[in-house]
């Protein structure tokens, strides 16, 4: 299942290739080996919260370098996972945290919160992709561990050139 979306901030001017982040999210303390697959090749990873354990983490660094954030289900004192980040990527700036600061997270509530031209979210379990007015971007990768609420689990990638991003959702088998 792939699902691609694109922001656009004037002209395209890429210089060099483009960076790609691989986003997940809900992982549970689950590491899916698919997700090894899904997320070859990519500069960075970003787990939006719910990770369940340092072995995700330490298991998701062997693959690229890792940017997470806390979930309802993790430790709020672990010092690997921030409630929030920003953190650049190529002209952009991502925006990650898990989303359940807002109780029911959705994209006008997160967009609302927000600046960053990209914004990342979890909790929801629900793969979303939105873009607004202003052409920022709203991710949920939906959720990569344990499978819950008949959902099928996925992350996604970014594909982010200069200030141009595709997304792809990626089912985990």
């Amino acid at each position: 299942m792939a699902e691609a979306a694109s922001i656009s901030h004037g002209p395209r001017e890429t210089t060099h290739r483009p960076f790609v982040v691989g986003v997940i999210s809900d992982t549970h303390g689950l590491l899916r080996p698919q997700v090894a697959e899904a997320f070859s090749g990519v500069d960075l990873i970003v787990h939006a919260g719910d990770v369940g354990g340092q072995r995700v983490l330490t298991a998701l660094a062997e693959i690229a370098p890792v940017e997470a954030v806390s979930g309802n289900v993790d430790d709020r004192h672990d010092p690997m996972l921030a409630r929030a980040r920003s953190i650049p990527v190529s002209r952009l700036t991502l925006h990650v945290s898990h989303g359940d600061e807002l109780g029911r997270p959705t994209p006008e509530l997160l967009l609302a919160r927000y600046d960053e031209d990209i914004i990342v979210f979890g909790h929801t379990h629900r793969q979303i992709v939105l873009r607004d007015r202003r052409g920022r971007l709203v991710v949920n990768p939906g959720a990569a561990g344990p499978r819950r609420f008949n959902l099928q689990p996925s992350v996604a990638r970014l594909i982010v050139a200069d200030r141009d991003v595709q997304v792809e959702i990626i089912a985990l088998g």
